[in-house]
């Protein structure tokens, strides 16, 4: 999985990023920043208490990779731009970060003071501007070939469609398009329709309070849009996730936060994404393996190796519920709950799954 963090300049991308990934990037404002990239360990009790038990050579958590994309504007000209616009569109989900704290920075104020509310807006936006340059862009191509198809015109009503409604300032994400209509875009990536999350950035007397400017217009705008929203204090967290074990779980009960921004983010990005994780054990490795829902077991299978997919015979399953209520997969065997699956079996979240399979 691979997250774009995106948003307005100052909003605190680098920051977070930081937060996420442990690096120790400049967080002070530079027009010229070039993207980063980094990968983050997915938080998951689950593997802790599977390495526990099974005491393995190798722990394999899931890992998640970011960019932190600077904050230019999409629909800029000329070759930084069309490198920063690539990283949004590869991005197979986006985060945005939005500014909520007060105050000033790089020697830049904000008199209107912040207003993520309308940074909300303003991006969704750019993302609308940059879907209609692209769709006007393929209508344009379609009507200037020498002879148009019947998929073309299939295609083109499509496309019609689409610019109307950007023209109407929707995103993308609000449209519903039939199946056969989705065949005729694929392959192609319009930003707007990406799966977004809000990341609200905030201070610890805002998080404390719970509350901040344009809140309850933050969340509306999330909830009609269908957008998961987090609230974050990415500066405090950061620091704090900079101290010894012990230190950080006093700091983090004293800002009054049960989990760290990655926790959160992470916990949002599968839902968003519908991802599940299942686990494979053994004396040699316990590892996490994330999965789309739906997937069937022999699809899990090939997660796993392909030569396991294509030998596939069967699943030995058990879910890690009953194993961590009942203590041993022995004893879980003996309550019943050891199960063969065939490949048509579609894996649960928790599902412990091992392979049979010949090749």
């Amino acid at each position: 999985m691979q997250i774009g963090l995106v948003g307005l300049p100052r909003a605190g991308k680098t920051t977070f990023f930081n937060l996420l990934t442990d690096f120790n990037l400049p967080t002070v404002y530079n027009p010229a920043a070039e993207p980063h990239a980094g990968s983050a360990t997915v938080p998951d009790q689950r593997v802790d208490f599977l390495a526990a038990l099974y005491k393995p050579r190798k722990i394999v958590h899931a890992r998640i990779a970011f960019t932190d994309i600077p904050g230019a504007r999409i629909n800029e000209s000329g070759a930084r731009a069309a490198l920063l616009l690539n990283e949004v569109r590869v991005a197979d989900l986006l985060v945005q970060v939005v500014r909520a704290f007060p105050c000033s920075d790089g020697g830049v104020s904000l008199p209107a003071g912040p207003q993520p509310h309308r940074d909300l807006l303003d991006y969704a936006t750019e993302l609308i501007l940059a879907d209609m340059d692209a769709v006007e862009k393929r209508i344009e191509r379609i009507k200037n070939r020498p002879k148009i198809k019947k998929d073309d015109l299939g295609q083109l009503a499509v496309l019609e469609r689409l610019l109307k409604a950007l023209e109407q300032e929707q995103p993308l994400s609000d449209i519903k398009l039939a199946p056969n209509e989705q065949e005729y875009l694929a392959g192609q990536a319009f930003l707007s329709n990406k799966p977004l999350i809000a990341a609200i950035n905030i201070d610890e007397d805002q998080f404390a309070a719970g509350d901040y400017r344009e809140r309850d217009q933050v969340i509306a705008y999330a909830q009609r849009h269908e957008i998961p929203l987090i609230e974050i204090c990415a500066q405090a967290e950061m620091e704090i996730g900079r101290l010894s074990p012990e230190d950080r779980a006093q700091f983090m009960a004293e800002l009054g936060s049960v989990e760290t921004g990655l926790e959160r983010l992470v916990r949002s990005a599968y839902e968003r994404l519908g991802l599940l994780s299942f686990f494979t054990v053994g004396d040699d490795e316990v590892r996490a393996w994330t999965v789309r829902c739906g997937v069937t077991a022999r699809q899990a299978a090939g997660k796993i190796h392909s030569d396991i997919e294509r030998g596939f015979i069967r699943a030995e399953v058990f879910h890690f519920d009953d194993l961590c209520r009942l203590g041993s997969a022995a004893k879980v065997r003996e309550a019943g709950l050891f199960r063969l699956e065939g490949k048509d079996y579609l894996v649960r979240d928790g599902d412990i799954i091992s392979i049979r399979f010949n090749v």
